[in-house]
């Protein structure tokens, strides 16, 4: 399905779109095309309603912290950033394969009275807890590929693919279900 200003909000709500082609439909009609995912669906939907561009309120920004102090007994602080000297940091103390993932990212700016050697820890403990993460609701491919592999281990990439894409081009929700793989067939 093609995304035009004649599509309506439920259609629009019925078929899934990439982000890309989110970004190009609001380029085309002259609306902001900066922010997540669903910061584009809602502009979207609110345009398709009301042809409008939505009003937003301005961010506030946060005020930058100098606290450029980085050693093991030193806290993380407040607005904690994930720059480049503290991966440096981080990949001395723990290893090059160290990874600023969203767990820990999480972790360290929820908890700016600790240290960076309670950051260090936390890091392990995260690495070692094999739980699986949520996929957030704009993140629809990576959940029904994580989910078609779940249900069948034997098939490849492409075949995941190719049923994602014969999904997506349907009316409704995008999750796997057993019957996408007819889009195998034939």
């Amino acid at each position: 399905m093609e995304l035009t200003k004649n599509t309506t909000p439920e259609e629009f709500k019925n078929h899934y779109f990439l982000k890309t082609e989110l970004v190009e439909f609001l380029r085309k009609e002259g609306l902001k095309t900066t922010g997540n995912k669903q910061d584009l669906e809602k502009r979207i939907i609110h345009y398709l309603k009301t042809g409008k561009q939505l009003k937003e309120p301005e961010k506030t920004k946060k005020p930058i912290q100098n606290n450029t102090k980085i050693a093991l007994n030193a806290k993380l602080g407040e607005n904690f950033k994930c720059s480049e000297d503290k991966r440096e940091f981080f990949q001395k103390h723990i290893g090059k394969g160290f990874k600023f993932k969203v767990k820990f990212q999480k972790w360290l700016k929820s908890n700016p009275d600790k240290t960076y050697q309670d950051a260090i820890q936390a890091y392990h403990t995260i690495q070692n807890t094999k739980e699986t993460t949520k996929i957030p609701k704009q993140f629809q491919y990576n959940q029904y590929i994580r989910d078609f592999f779940k249900n069948n281990p034997d098939k490849t990439l492409n075949d995941a693919i190719k049923c994602w894409k014969h999904k997506k081009n349907q009316k409704g929700h995008n999750k796997y279900e057993k019957t996408d793989l007819q889009a195998l067939k034939g």
